[in-house]
């Protein structure tokens, strides 16, 4: 075995004895019996896919929890739901356990909502042919959801999870977040646990994820002087649009090049009055072309790659945004939203245990994607706590889209390398 792997092991404290770099008979068992249990395997897949489980819609969340729950009790897990408060408007998560004291103590995240509300129209599973499926969250993330539960099942078909402790916790509100209060349990199951796995769609077989950006809101509201439009850029200023656009302008060209940080403007509105509900993300506006508006409204996010490239960002955005044009006056506010995984050698050193399973199973090798083309997600909550890795899950096409898709060619070839992967960190 390489120096190189032999470190990744030794930080992660794990106790395997040097031998050839090969499967051994209890992970070539596993293989086999997950491949055996594939057809299984997609049968599941189909039933979870076709439970509508938009994230408010809050009984289809429950019963893909109740899908779920159902297999890992078959399994010898403790199943428990976690309610939220009725004022999160949120259905609450699903937390599967076995404790043991075997290797390490896992906690393995999935999701069980998707984007894909009960208002719109319903795209159920189907097989397109033998390398592709479609339908509402097969990649994102019900296909790695039953990852979890089909590694799980060829584990403890030859009795490999007696005296193991892994924690599988499926959120019910990832695609839209009830905030810091759904996620307190979450954090504190997982800085119990060594190791974070987290099954959101993988980039192919030769990508994981061990960094992603965090994410974000910010509120700019600008207020002027307000009259006929004949008195613009004199007695009246320049007026609240002319200086929402400045502030706009300027984010792009002070901030626009550096690398992982993007900001993004998704609503802007501007007038003689503006209203916005905060609620249903709707905004209204009046205004006339001959009255210098008085008002604006912007709604943005922020993604960053660590904690300091978002304080950073907000600081230059305030300065920004305090240069107001003559006779106007804006403001800019900040909510934090999910934070950032930062790339670490702690979450390197796992990316190096896979690369040696994906060789030992003769695949490719196995490489950190690139942090900036991650969205937030919610291993990102207890990256500070543990070393992390992401991207474990099913790979495919046009996640949150009427398009979305899942690889069948990779996916028993990533259940496989999933099942070894928690046989070795478990040993």
């Amino acid at each position: 075995m390489t120096k190189l792997v032999l470190t990744a092991f030794a930080l992660l404290g794990f106790a395997f004895a040097t031998r050839s770099q090969s499967l051994s008979p209890d992970e070539k068992k596993v293989i086999a019996t997950a491949r055996q249990l594939q057809p299984e395997t997609e049968k599941f897949l189909e039933k979870t896919v076709n439970i509508n489980s938009g994230t408010l819609n809050l009984e289809g969340v429950r019963e893909n929890g109740k899908l779920l729950a159902g297999e890992f009790e078959k399994l010898g897990f403790k199943t428990e739901w976690v309610s939220l408060p009725d004022s999160l408007n949120r259905a609450g998560h699903l937390v599967a356990t076995r404790q043991g004291k075997r290797g390490k103590k896992l906690f393995l995240i999935g999701h069980l909502d998707t984007v894909f509300e009960k208002s719109l129209p319903f795209d159920p599973y189907k097989r397109v042919n033998d390398s592709t499926a479609t339908g509402q969250g097969t990649n994102d993330i019900k296909g790695g959801n039953v990852m979890i539960i089909a590694a799980l099942k060829a584990l403890h078909t030859h009795g490999l999870l007696d005296d193991v402790s892994i924690t599988a916790y499926f959120t019910g509100d990832e695609e839209s977040s009830g905030g810091p209060e759904s996620r307190r349990d979450f954090i504190e199951r997982a800085k119990k646990c060594d190791i974070a796995l987290a099954f959101e769609g993988a980039q192919g077989l030769s990508q994981v994820t061990t960094g992603r950006r965090g994410s974000s809101s910010w509120t700019l509201n600008v207020a002027a002087r307000t009259g006929h439009s004949s008195r613009i850029f004199s007695d009246l200023g320049y007026g609240a649009i002319f200086e929402t656009a400045r502030i706009l302008n300027e984010f792009r060209r002070v901030l626009g090049q550096e690398q992982y940080l993007t900001f993004n403007p998704g609503l802007i509105v501007g007038g003689s009055e503006v209203k916005y509900d905060d609620n249903a993300a709707k905004a209204e506006t009046t205004g006339k072309t001959n009255i210098v508006a008085p008002a604006a409204l912007v709604k943005g996010d922020l993604r960053f790659i660590s904690e300091k490239q978002k304080e950073s960002a907000r600081v230059r955005m305030r300065e920004i945004v305090e240069k107001s044009l003559p006779l106007t006056k804006a403001s800019i506010t900040f909510s934090d939203g999910i934070p950032a995984m930062e790339p670490s050698e702690k979450n390197e050193n796992l990316r190096k245990v896979v690369d040696q399973i994906s060789r030992d199973m003769g695949l490719e090798p196995v490489k950190s994607g690139d942090p900036g083309s991650r969205g937030a997600g919610d291993v990102s909550y207890v990256a500070e706590y543990l070393p992390c890795l992401d991207g474990l899950g099913a790979s495919g096409r046009g996640a949150h889209s009427i398009e979305e898709d899942i690889n069948l060619k990779h996916y028993p070839l990533l259940i496989q390398r999933t099942a070894v992967l928690i046989y070795r960190l478990t040993r």
